[in-house]
């Protein structure tokens, strides 16, 4: 096992880094997982009051996939400045274009107010938030990997990916403690609102912390920088890209169909109380942050590729009951299938921040690993709900979306059997490594 030659030893700048990055995610993701709780519970009345409950939760939908396909762009976007300026400033903006968008949500007026610009501001904003997001987490899994040291790169990543689930409790728990304080009028007219406005403290605080912190050793080290990086990642990087992608898109398909599919089909068809769904929403990712730690870990000791393996092929499996439980709409089986789906969830995420850095050279590492994440959520985090509310009524039931799930975890499976393991990989040594199925994870220079 290997160490990488300009990594820092010091735990007490590990700690501002992996501070520094989980809370800066934990921002940009409770900004990005506002809208899809909106979009399941408001946007379609807001927006588009006139197209009835299934359209609207279409449009609605619709527009929740825009910051899907702005992702990537945002990750060759950054990734740009990134493998040329430097993690930090490039994080910096990724930061305040996210917070930005996400408060305009906030003052946006409605459909009854403005007419067709309403949704189409909405549409714009979505974009922009897109745009922040895909830069936000590659730069972010590299602030850390490329300070922490090789034996302990999954450990120290799983604070990143305990991000994600912060910004999704907090996100969740607006909206629930406003639905219960309000009455269904005022939330629908300006209750809603308040958790975009109050994004702005959450950036300045994630900002202030972010300054703080020191530009990425590597970097710094790296004698030269690539001119165009997404050439080069495009020319000489395919294959990780696009079976890292792959991997990856399944666990993404899982989050936002328990998340935002589930939560609207749920509330509006199965009559499930909204308290309980988004209780248990909570409640999950509690539990999800717990699988990331332990799953984080195993990668460590195990390998990246033999854990993820593992949690994808049991997320697989329970993709054939999860709609089944769900459209019981009793409390027992609603609560099993979205406990069970959040916790297969952070076993499926933890390797990951320490897992796609390792994939790329230093010079072209930002867009490399931003893009591979971020194509990731095109298929199965843009797609997968727009396509269960067509599965859902075509059939007259959600159970056929289990059987969607379950195809995406198949096609993660062989994705991850073309890939190497890295676990031990000097991240200074990387400069082409052979895609083996043998899982040799031995840097080519």
């Amino acid at each position: 096992m290997t160490h990488d030659t300009a990594s820092p030893t010091g735990r007490g700048a590990l700690r501002r880094v992996a501070a520094s990055a989980m809370l800066g995610t934990a921002v940009e993701f409770y900004d990005f997982f506002l809208y899809g709780a909106a979009a399941a519970l408001v946007f379609g009345r807001v927006f588009f009051p006139g197209l009835g409950p299934a359209g609207a939760l279409l449009a609605a939908l619709s527009v929740h996939a825009v910051a899907f396909v702005a992702r990537p762009l945002g990750a060759v976007l950054f990734g740009h400045f990134g493998d040329r300026l430097g993690r930090r400033t490039t994080l910096v903006a990724s930061l305040l274009l996210m917070g930005v968008s996400t408060a305009a949500v906030g003052l946006l007026p409605a459909y009854g107010q403005w007419g067709a610009w309403a949704p189409v501001l909405l549409t714009v904003l979505r974009f922009c938030q897109g745009l922040g997001l895909g830069g936000e987490w590659g730069g972010a899994a590299l602030l850390i990997a490329e300070h922490a040291p090789a034996r302990q790169r999954g450990r120290w990543g799983a604070y990143l990916q305990l991000g994600p689930c912060a910004g999704f409790f907090l996100a969740t728990a607006a909206f629930l403690v406003l639905g219960e304080v309000l009455d269904e009028a005022a939330f629908l007219d300006w209750g809603w609102r308040v958790p975009f406005l109050a994004s702005l403290v959450l950036v300045a605080i994630a900002l202030f912390v972010r300054l703080r912190v020191a530009e990425t050793p590597l970097f710094r080290a790296q004698p030269g920088h690539a001119r165009m990086p997404v050439a080069e990642v495009l020319r000489g990087h395919r294959r990780p890209v696009l079976l890292g992608a792959g991997a990856v898109m399944s666990g993404y398909a899982l989050f936002y169909l328990t998340t935002t599919y589930a939560l609207a089909h749920a509330t509006a068809d199965l009559g499930v109380p909204r308290r309980l769904v988004l209780g248990l929403l909570l409640a999950g990712a509690v539990l999800k942050g717990g699988t990331v730690v332990l799953s984080a870990r195993a990668a460590d000791r195990y390998g990246r590729r033999r854990v993820l393996l593992v949690a994808t092929l049991l997320a697989g499996g329970w993709a054939g009951v999860f709609f089944p439980l769900l459209e019981t709409a009793r409390t027992g089986p609603v609560a099993l299938a979205l406990l069970g789906a959040m916790a297969l969830l952070g076993g499926m995420l933890g390797p990951v921040a320490a897992y796609l850095p390792e994939l790329f050279p230093t010079r072209v590492r930002y867009t490399g690993a931003a893009l591979t994440y971020n194509l990731a959520g095109v298929v199965g985090g843009a797609t997968a709900p727009l396509v269960a509310v067509r599965l859902a009524g075509a059939y007259g039931t959600a159970v056929p979306v289990g059987w969607y799930l379950a195809g995406l975890g198949a096609v993660s499976l062989l994705c991850l059997l073309g890939m190497p393991e890295t676990r031990g990989t000097d991240l200074d040594a990387v400069r082409r490594r052979p895609l083996a199925r043998d899982g040799g994870a031995t840097a080519v220079r």
